[in-house]
């Protein structure tokens, strides 16, 4: 569904990292997408979406209720100097890539993962041919995600001061996608919904990353002047 939603935006994607489910599907995926807005479009889609469909792999045909966490990461230059690895707290484990595909795969150990141990975040890459782009890749998702942790707890600190309350519960689910027993997206967040299922997750999200932006500007405070504060 991304990847054909950054097709329509003529934006640059690659897969960094990619592990087959146990069964049958994909486990995770990492993407790269490339392009002039494309973090804050892609923004508005963090969080769990459910999915609620007829299972293709259950003989009885039933009803099958799944999810899937959206993480969106802001890609970090080299210069970003909030950010800075001490490798004396990350753990380098090396191995064979897994996978289809590629004379490089199953041969060398030029797959990279790499721990922080402190807070247990994991960033890793198989897909390149050697090992050294293999690091860069994955330093380059670890910055990302230590970069999100260090805004997330800030803006968690903000809410705090501010008295702001959260509520807890399932409202971490943000979009629904029913293909089964009627066809309907729906957003929790905003309530914008739409019947054509097909064209959603042909990458069709244009509109609901609308309404999202939308809704979090609306709700965010305007100082004097008219400028965001």
């Amino acid at each position: 569904m991304y990847l054909r939603w950054a097709e329509r935006h003529r934006f640059h994607t690659e897969i960094v990292d990619q592990q087959e489910g146990e069964q049958a599907g994909l486990k995770s995926v990492t993407v790269e997408i490339n392009g002039r807005g494309a973090y804050g479009w892609l923004r508005a889609e963090r969080g769990v979406h459910r999915l609620v469909r007829i299972s293709p792999f259950d003989a009885q045909k039933r009803r099958q209720t799944t999810f899937a966490l959206v993480e969106v990461l802001p890609e970090v230059d080299d210069e970003v100097a909030e950010i800075e690895l001490n490798w004396d707290e990350i753990r380098v484990d090396t191995f064979r890539s897994q996978g289809a595909g590629g004379q490089h795969v199953n041969k060398t150990d030029s797959a990279v993962r790499l721990t922080h141990l402190p807070t247990g975040i994991v960033a890793q890459s198989q897909n390149e041919r050697s090992q050294t782009q293999n690091r860069e890749t994955a330093i380059k998702v670890l910055k990302a995600r230590l970069l999100e942790l260090a805004l997330e707890e800030k803006e968690a600190e903000l809410r705090r001061l501010k008295g702001e309350h959260v509520e807890a519960g399932w409202g971490n689910q943000i979009r629904s996608y029913v293909l089964h027993p009627y066809q309907m997206v729906k957003d929790l967040r905003t309530g914008h919904e739409t019947s054509n299922t097909g064209a959603v997750l042909d990458g069709d999200l244009d509109a609901f990353m609308q309404a999202e932006l939308e809704r979090v500007a609306t709700d965010t405070p305007v100082a004097a002047g008219g400028e965001v504060a």
